[in-house]
Formats: structure tokens, C-alpha cells, sequence
């Protein structure tokens, strides 16, 4: 469900037989939903002339705990200026646990963007082993990142994969991995799950930068698609 108050909406779905099998998914439904709703947030926010982080603000006013973890990510990772060529992009999700992510983007001489930072704030209740909840989260970014920028299973004339190694469907290496900061918020609610829940904002934290530093927005995945990222 979304953590955000909207005075008037609604919402429908419908299943559609692709005629492709498919398994399951690390954060299953809430990586497409949640990157089409945080991007659609991100564009309501730039029609208005509203921070990302203040429109989200004010709808997350009946969800406090993950207003929370809103308002400590602004305040680890937004506030401070950033030079030119370099950007941000925020979101944040009430999925199995309360998060909000924060991705600084810069872009070299030949216009590849690159992944400088993920700053990562989660409540997840009480942190039962909070270097494996850390290694989860962690964990999750980085695969969110490589499913965002490089993730594409091509199918050929009759049906069949033609994606069969890592040379056709990158992952992220070492070279690309960026700074990650997981700041986990002290709570004494509950323990809640923290295996998927770094997943879904990835992306669309990251094609906010995006748009923010270029005014491009990407509404299809993956972004190599459409900008070079390395």
C-alpha cells in the first residue's frame, strides 16, 4: 500500500497474459509500482515548483514513521549544495519496513552519469542483528542498481532468451559500486522485514537525479536505454 494521503484517489489493476514465464522477483511488485509512483511524485513536485522532499512531506503526514525516516534522510543528504555536474534524486517507501533513499549522480566530460552515493535511512523496529539487516540493505542497492541501469532479458523471434551470460546482462562490478551509507533509525516497535526493502526506490531515486541533473526523464528501464551510465 502507499504511505502516501491523497485526497482523491484511485487505483485499478488488470492481468495481462504475456505469454512469457516468468519466476520471482526480489521486491516482486513493489519495484515497477513503486518506480512509476515515486517518479510520478518527482515530476508532480517539479509542475508545482515544490521540493521533492517537502511535497512528499506533506503527504506523508498520516504515515509518521516513514515521514521519519523522510526527514532524517533530508537532513543526512540533502541540505548541503552540490557543485556542477552532480545531483540528487529522493524516494521513499512504507514496503515491509519504513525507508527513504537518497542517490547523488555526477556526469563526466563524455556525458556518463555515475553513481557517487546512496544514503539509505530504514526503520525496521527493533534491529535484531543490525550488521545483517546493514548487509541486506546493502545488498539489495546493489542489486537494485544493476536491475535499473544494466537489466534486460531480450527474447528472440520465437520466444526464446538470447540473454544467456553476463556479457549480454551486466552487473554492477567494483568499478561502479558507489559509496552506500545505511543509517538505521533506533526503534523499539516490532521487527519488520529488511531482505527486500532497499530494492524498489532504487530506481526511480536514481532517475530523479537523473532528470534533475539533465532534464531527462527516463519512464522506461533499463536507463542504459537511454543514457550511458557506467
Amino acid at each position: 500500500a502507499s504511505p502516501y494521503a491523497f485526497t482523491n484517489f484511485r487505483l485499478e489493476s488488470s492481468n495481462v497474459d504475456s505469454g512469457v514465464p516468468i519466476m520471482v522477483w526480489r521486491s516482486v511488485g513493489n519495484s515497477h509500482t513503486e518506480f512509476a509512483r515515486e517518479s510520478a511524485l518527482d515530476e508532480l513536485a517539479i509542475a508545482g515548483n515544490r521540493d521533492p522532499i517537502d511535497l512528499r512531506r506533506d503527504l506523508l503526514a498520516g504515515t509518521p514513521r516513514t515521514l521519519h525516516a523522510l526527514e532524517v534522510a533530508g537532513d543526512l543528504a540533502w541540505k548541503t549544495p552540490l557543485s556542477e555536474g552532480r545531483a540528487r534524486g529522493i524516494a521513499c517507501s512504507s514496503f515491509l519496513s519504513h525507508s527513504a533513499i537518497v542517490i547523488e549522480i555526477s556526469r563526466d566530460e563524455r556525458k556518463r552519469i555515475h553513481v557517487d552515493r546512496v544514503i539509505f535511512v530504514l526503520d525496521c523496529g527493533i534491529a535484531i542483528n543490525p550488521d545483517l539487516v546493514r548487509a541486506q540493505v546493502e545488498g539489495g542497492i546493489l542489486w537494485g542498481l544493476s536491475a535499473a541501469a544494466w537489466g534486460e532479458i531480450t527474447l528472440g523471434n520465437g520466444g526464446d532468451i538470447v540473454t544467456q551470460n553476463f556479457d549480454r546482462y551486466p552487473v554492477m562490478r567494483m568499478q561502479s559500486v558507489p559509496k552506500v551509507d545505511v543509517h538505521l533509525i533506533e526503534s523499539q516497535e516490532p521487527p519488520t522485514g529488511v531482505g527486500e526493502v532497499s530494492v524498489p526506490t532504487v530506481a526511480p531515486a536514481l532517475t530523479n537525479a537523473i532528470a534533475a541533473l539533465t532534464g531527462t526523464r527516463i519512464r522506461r528501464l533499463p536507463i542504459s536505454k537511454t543514457v550511458s551510465i557506467y
